[in-house]
């Protein structure tokens, strides 16, 4: 595109393929040139490009190419309207085709544009007297331009090109042709005001104009018929008071300045019919206010919150005496608001045929307020009672009978009498069904009886709505199954089925939860753990407890064995074993059971000796004998001393054995062998040894130290303990009779393992 500017005025040409028009007159008329050229084919043998300029003083319009024509014939102009200001001057360019021929070819030999008919024939522009001296014309090589000068408002019509050749019918007009409209410059104030928050209070005017204008037109503002020093499109305004007004102009048509725009003046209420009100009639509430741009309306009746409607009239198409009050209107545009003074409606009524309305008309919920209104035609005012069908007594005397809370009792059919010194007349029956949100839900289960895994368990949610409630079943307040059943049903209940479950009831009025009601699935008890602490090797000595647990319900009790052992050990989830020896190793079970059944596991414990058994009996039993030499040694060396020739005794001499002192078994005491017991589970090595004395010199002094072997005896929980014998002297006289029973002079010395 090629844009040429001059100091005033613009000039738009529209060129179609590579045709250039030459715009000298343009130019010489000193006004700018603006190329726009399109590339492309045509089709069909359709016109060529076609071009409308328009010149006004500090005006531009651009047009778009558009192709008409059929068999070769055709005339192009713009697909758009042209908008021109009055007083300024256009230009329409059109560009025209027609059939090419080898023989006789066609020429043309008129050529005019024309808006009018006459006798069925067109009326050229410049035989027009509407347009005497106006227009001109300017044709050559198949373009034409229509130049009209000091537009008029009358020149608003649709200007078509019409061209003749020289064959006869050889005749073709441009239809439809280009439509021109000459106003006035048409400038409006567009108002934008901020609604970002409560404390930003700016608001933007732009001066708009329907024909499009240069970007280099200035403007003028006025404010209360003042004018601003800004020259721009926009003003904006950081206050605005509503009492203000603005208006614009575009410099050099100052004559034609856009409306003033201004808030709304006070609003008036006016209310159709203007006399008595009657009930059933239409009454029209009208809210009218001065403002620009225009105001939009809010109704509303006082003491009442929510607005009423958003128009201009608020309409009653058959008012009720409900309807009575003093209603009022606000009118606000983006430059300010105003209220109304409050309008009182009084709707008077008769006994005619009551009518009975229900307020809300609306579906009636419970708890909410509810208004029975009997109205009726009558002058002077009915007197009115209500009644409740299958209750004899009436309800009220008024003309309303307000439920101030309404409850699902209060359903049923209502009539109302309508009456006065003229008559009396009953209405029809009217049916109050009233809904209300479901009631606080019940949760059962069946069976009620304890219940035990793998059984079949139905949940049931019981609760009064109307409509009927929809249910939403929960566990631990999580969200199970929604929809209209109200059980919930487990064919194999599970252990992770345990827990607390509630429902909630809902209709479109409202929802109720019930409380929630615990499930606990009974089950025997799972297979045991156990466990050793301490965890590591088990030392000889060290106290070590077992501790057995499974997971059941009812919770489970412990009982801790022995293997080959049939008495329990102990009862509990722990079995603590205090000092533990060897003979503690071995394998131990716990059985976990309940009313459910049983379940057991297995451990095995082995116990590590520090020190073995045997190498301690070993040990013991040298240091008793050493022990015992050494006193059987220190009583001879007493005994030598006090009688010398009583270790000698002379030989035969052997009746005085009053004193001897031997040393022996325990067995050779008692005169019987004694063996150490056999067992193959015994590991401990028993040594004991007994002292004797006697006084007969001839009897020898001796000692016998003997091993009773290995022994190692099964013992539960049993402690070691060993018992020493006691050294007894006696030198009592003895006869060979009394030496053949047991000599309680002996003094001997055991140790004995138990």
């Amino acid at each position: 595109m090629r844009l040429n500017t001059a100091v005033r005025g613009f000039v738009v040409v529209v060129l179609s393929g590579s045709d250039w028009d030459e715009s000298t007159s343009a130019l010489q008329k000193g006004l700018s040139v603006i190329y726009l050229h399109f590339n492309g084919s045509h089709r069909a043998m359709r016109g060529a490009a076609m071009s409308v300029i328009t010149a006004v003083s500090g005006f531009v319009l651009l047009t778009v190419t558009v192709v008409l024509g059929q068999y070769g014939w055709g005339v192009t102009y713009t697909s758009t309207p042209i908008c021109a200001v009055k007083g300024s001057t256009v230009e329409i360019r059109c560009t025209y085709t027609y059939p090419s021929r080898q023989y006789n070819p066609y020429g043309v030999v008129r050529t005019f544009w024309f808006t009018k008919e006459s006798n069925n024939e067109v009326v050229d522009l410049k035989t027009d007297p509407e347009y005497s001296g106006r227009v001109q014309y300017q044709c050559e090589n198949n373009k034409c331009t229509l130049r009209i000068t000091d537009l008029r408002g009358s020149d608003s019509a649709e200007y078509r090109f019409r061209f003749i050749t020289n064959h006869e019918g050889g005749k073709y007009s441009g239809v439809p042709g280009v439509t021109l409209t000459v106003t006035d410059p048409q400038l409006q104030v567009h108002v934008r005001r901020s609604t970002v928050n409560s404390y930003s209070n700016w608001t933007e005017l732009t001066c708009h104009n329907n024909c499009q204008l240069p970007d280099q037109s200035s403007y003028i503002w006025y404010w209360n018929g003042h004018k601003l020093s800004s020259e721009k499109q926009y003003l904006h305004l950081n206050t605005f008071d509503s009492v203000n007004s603005f208006n614009c102009a575009v410099k050099g048509y100052e004559q034609f300045p856009s409306p003033t725009v201004y808030a709304p003046k006070l609003p008036s209420v006016s209310v159709s019919p203007s006399a008595e009100i009657v009930e059933g009639s239409s009454v029209t509430l009208t809210c009218s206010s001065d403002a620009n741009p225009a105001a939009s309306y809010t109704w509303y009746k006082e003491d009442v919150i929510n607005p009423l409607s958003y128009q201009i009239q608020h309409v009653f198409s058959s008012i009720r005496p409900s309807d009575s009050g003093k209603y009022y209107c606000t009118a606000d545009n983006n430059l300010g608001q105003k209220r109304s003074e409050s309008r009182t409606i009084d709707v008077k009524y008769a006994p005619k045929l009551p009518s009975v309305s229900v307020s809300p008309s609306a579906e009636i919920v419970e708890g909410s307020s509810v208004t029975l209104t009997c109205s009726s035609d009558a002058n002077p005012a009915a007197n009115y009672t209500w009644y409740k069908e299958d209750v004899i007594n009436p309800l009220s005397y008024q003309n309303q009978h307000v439920f101030s809370s309404i409850r699902p009792s209060d359903s049923g059919k209502y009539y109302c009498t309508a009456d006065n010194n003229l008559g009396q007349k009953r209405s029809e029956r009217r049916t109050i069904d009233v809904k209300y949100a479901p009631k606080l839900p019940s949760v059962s289960v069946s069976p009620s009886a304890e219940i035990v895994e793998g059984s079949s368990v139905t949940l049931t949610c019981s609760s009064d709505a109307n409509p009927a409630a929809n249910y939403i079943w929960y566990k631990d307040n999580k969200v199970l199954a929604t929809g209209q059943k109200d059980v919930y049903h487990f064919n194999s209940i599970k252990l992770e089925n345990s827990g607390n479950y509630s429902c909630k009831s809902e209709n479109q009025y409202g929802q109720k939860n019930s409380t929630s009601l615990s499930i606990d699935v009974q089950y025997p008890p799972r297979l045991p753990s156990v466990s050793v602490s301490p965890s590591g090797e088990i030392r000889e000595g060290s106290s070590v407890t077992l501790t057995c647990s499974s997971d059941a319900n009812p919770a489970a009790n412990y009982t801790w064995y022995k293997e080959d052992e049939d008495s329990p050990k102990t009862s509990g989830h722990n079995f603590t074993i205090s000092n533990i020896r060897p003979e503690h190793s071995g394998s131990y079970y716990c059985v976990a059971h309940n009313n459910r059944g049983t379940h057991n596991v297995t451990l095995q414990l082995t116990v590590r000796e520090d020190f073995p058994l045997a190498a301690k009996l070993v040990v013991t039993g040298i240091t008793l004998v050493v022990f015992l030499v050494i006193i059987c040694l220190l009583v001879f060396f007493l005994l030598t001393k006090k009688k010398p020739s009583a270790l000698f005794p002379v030989p035969g001499n052997r009746q005085d054995n009053n004193n001897k002192v031997s040393c022996t078994s325990p067995s050779q005491h008692t005169g019987k062998t004694e063996s150490p017991p056999s067992n193959s589970e015994e590991d401990e090595e028993l040594n004991y040894a007994s002292v004797r004395f006697s006084t007969n010199q001839t009897d020898p002094i001796y000692y016998n130290i003997r091993s009773a072997g290995s022994r190692r005896q099964k013992v539960k929980e049993e402690d070691e303990h060993v018992e020493y014998a006691a050294v007894n002297f006696s030198s009592a006289p003895r006869n060979a009779h009394q030496e053949s029973e047991e000599d309680p002079s002996e003094l001997y010395s055991t140790v004995k393992k138990i």
